[in-house]
């Protein structure tokens, strides 16, 4: 590697995946994990109690809020199941563990204790997914509510009880969602969390291919084309941009004593900064956000008493949906403010410049120490320009491809195809070191 801007390439991904089979310990382990993945799909067709299937089927099929929400879950929000929160309040609970570790002391404390303090954090984590998960599961019973799929939802009026009995329901399936994804990751094969939220996007695509095929019948041929051809492009360049990196060349001084002489040698390595380092997290925040202030919008339309206060209720609850402009452009500004966000607290995390001197490595041309730290960040800055502009691009692309193809009902999710690449990349990436593993252990033996 002599280039700093080298892009490097993953190969024999898929055909790793092919001679795993041939393993048998390697393939116990992809049918584990399919199994698992199975009960998931199972556990999302099973309702909360009290769930009026037609109502609730009708209030999706009129809303583009909450089907563009369903999409995240596989269908399981539109049946109103158990799984309907399917691990996102874990993966919130997640992200504010990396936030807030180098805040607080005491969980930086943990960080540095090695396996202990890892399981601690972790456990941390599963107690904060369950208020949040049941904050998350009040506040969609509440909007279904609102646009007429649910009723009885609240703490007044004899109420209390059914709600109690649904958001505990709800609760118990994200906890269940979540143990079933550390089994994966534990037995399986892939990161389990992830699987799970890529079972559930997966699931949920043919059914809307499905309506893109039947609304597009009156389409153009050209439009149809034109659409597929996007998709093709669009997948290109989610693996170029979630396998390119920046590659930081690294030497570390090493002595050795020979006969009573000192030597010294070099020996070179690199640091890996990816373009896209922040993944699919800068996209989930910025939907996240952005399911809100239409939400908000709505409730005030409806409850308030100024006619003016109305009228501007509406108008945002009308451009804030997915249906807008003024949304897309929110979603593209959001996505790349997060992305620069979390990329840099990841990387102050890490200490890489730190780490760096202590094991006696430096970057040529470079002084250790603090101007290493700026390098590094310099670097990162620029590279992650891209990342962002990309991941943005694609969080618009729904938008895009429906005003270039005049194919209206096709509402794939852009960072659940990010999401879906990601993961099958991952996946296939340990498939490989589990094979060149076992190739290693046949040449020892």
């Amino acid at each position: 590697m002599t280039n700093r801007g080298q892009v490097s390439t993953r190969p024999r991904l898929l055909q790793a995946g092919i001679d795993a089979f041939s393993q048998p310990d390697v393939r116990a382990k992809i049918l584990f994990t399919l199994a698992l993945l199975l009960v998931f799909r199972f556990v999302a067709h099973v309702p909360v109690p009290g769930v009026d299937r037609e109502t609730l089927q009708r209030t999706f099929d009129n809303n583009a809020i909450l089907g563009f929400l369903n999409i995240f879950s596989g269908g399981a929000l539109q049946n109103l199941s158990v799984a309907a929160l399917g691990v996102y309040p874990y993966i919130t609970a997640t992200i504010v563990m990396q936030l807030a570790t180098p805040l607080i002391p005491r969980l930086a404390a943990l960080q540095k204790e090695g396996e202990a303090g890892r399981q601690r954090l972790q456990m941390y984590q599963h107690w904060m997914t369950v208020p949040l998960a049941a904050l998350q599961g009040y506040a969609q019973l509440l909007l279904i509510q609102q646009l007429g799929g649910v009723t009885n939802i609240g703490f007044s009026g004899g109420h209390a009880l059914p709600t109690v009995a649904t958001i505990m329901s709800m609760v118990a399936g994200t906890m269940f969602l979540v143990w079933i994804g550390e089994l994966i990751t534990e037995r399986g094969v892939g990161n389990g969390v992830s699987l799970i939220i890529f079972g559930g996007i997966v699931a949920g695509m043919p059914q809307l291919l499905g309506r893109g095929a039947l609304s597009g019948a009156g389409a153009a041929i050209g439009g149809l084309l034109l659409l597929l051809l996007i998709a093709i492009a669009v997948v290109a360049l989610v693996v170029y941009f979630q396998e390119a990196e920046r590659r930081v060349p690294v030497q570390y001084a090493r002595s050795t004593v020979r006969g009573g002489r000192m030597y010294r040698q070099q020996g070179q390595s690199h640091i890996p900064l990816r373009v896209n380092s922040a993944g699919m997290i800068p996209l989930i925040f910025a939907f996240s956000i952005m399911i809100f202030p239409p939400a908000f919008a709505q409730f005030v339309a409806e409850t308030a008493d100024v006619g003016w206060i109305r009228n501007v209720a509406d108008f945002w609850r009308t451009a804030l949906t997915p249906t807008g402009l003024v949304y897309w452009i929110a979603v593209f500004l959001l996505v790349v403010a997060f992305t620069f966000f979390y990329t840099m607290v990841v990387f102050q995390q890490q200490n890489l410049a730190e780490n760096l001197q202590r094991q006696g490595g430096f970057i040529p041309g470079i002084r250790p120490g603090r101007p290493t730290q700026e390098y590094i960040t310099r670097v990162l800055i620029r590279i992650t320009w891209g990342g962002a502009i990309f991941l943005g691009l694609v969080a618009v692309l729904p938008f895009l491809a429906t005003r270039l193809t005049n194919v209206q009902a096709l509402q794939i999710s852009a960072s659940g195809l990010l999401i879906v690449v990601g993961v099958v990349l991952d996946t296939m990436r340990q498939l490989e070191a589990q094979m060149m593993m076992r190739n290693y252990e046949g040449f020892i033996s």
